[in-house]
């Protein structure tokens, strides 16, 4: 039985199969995510733990590769089975992630530690706030590259390559990409990690509909 005859066709069997793609999704990406969630939440926030901090991180790449997978798959899929596609989408994509996200975890930890002891260091004033623009850049090209490496199978490097060459080729997906980021730093800032794990699949779908145009644009250029 396909989707449509599930729930019907209409706005509101639409609507609830939505709703549902999109809890199962969270709860799945929570659960993708628990370890780190939980050594998060044992950590104080201190420059000192930011190496436990990033291996708390590890398993958010997949996560939110495998959730980015699903909610894609939503579009074309004619069973609910978010689950299936959550976990398919994790299976082929893991461990291409990690390549990319692992050493973006490396580099991020290294900034906040040179930022945590910029008083101590004889540098320019200046210097800090470079880091700031680089952890930004990082940031949004680690971004990039797990949106590409979660719908293209391209080489690591090909897929860093077109991360950081889409953070100037597409400027509105960057502006959204900053904005998103910004509003998920004030809601674990304010907040906790765990509300905004709550969060994650209604972010990740944010974070597709953004990266639309940097997907096709990949699609049309380099794959057909």
């Amino acid at each position: 039985m396909s989707q449509n005859r599930e729930l019907g066709s209409g706005p509101l069997g639409q609507l609830t199969g939505a709703l549902y793609w999109y809890l199962v999704v969270s709860l799945l990406l929570i659960l993708a995510t628990l370890p780190g969630l939980v050594g998060l939440a044992l950590l104080d926030r201190s420059t000192g733990n930011a190496p436990l901090a990033a291996l708390c991180l590890v398993p958010l790449g997949p996560a939110l590769s495998a959730a980015l997978f699903a909610l894609q798959d939503r579009t074309g899929a004619e069973w609910l089975t978010p689950a299936s596609s959550f976990w398919r989408g994790y299976r082929l994509n893991a461990v291409d992630v990690l390549r990319l996200w692992v050493p973006t975890l490396v580099v991020l930890t290294l900034i906040t530690i040179s930022l945590a002891n910029l008083d101590g260091a004889a540098v320019p004033r200046g210097y800090g706030g470079a880091l700031l623009a680089i952890t930004a850049l990082v940031l949004v090209w680690a971004v990039n590259a797990l949106v590409i490496a979660s719908f293209f199978t391209f080489r690591a490097r090909d897929v860093a390559r077109l991360a950081a060459h889409y953070l100037f080729k597409q400027p509105r997906v960057t502006l959204g990409t900053v904005s998103m980021l910004i509003v998920a730093s004030a809601i674990v800032v304010v907040t906790f990690d765990v509300v905004m794990a709550m969060l994650g699949g209604v972010w990740a779908g944010f974070l597709l509909h953004n990266h639309r145009p940097l997907v096709r644009d990949v699609r049309e250029r380099f794959t057909e």
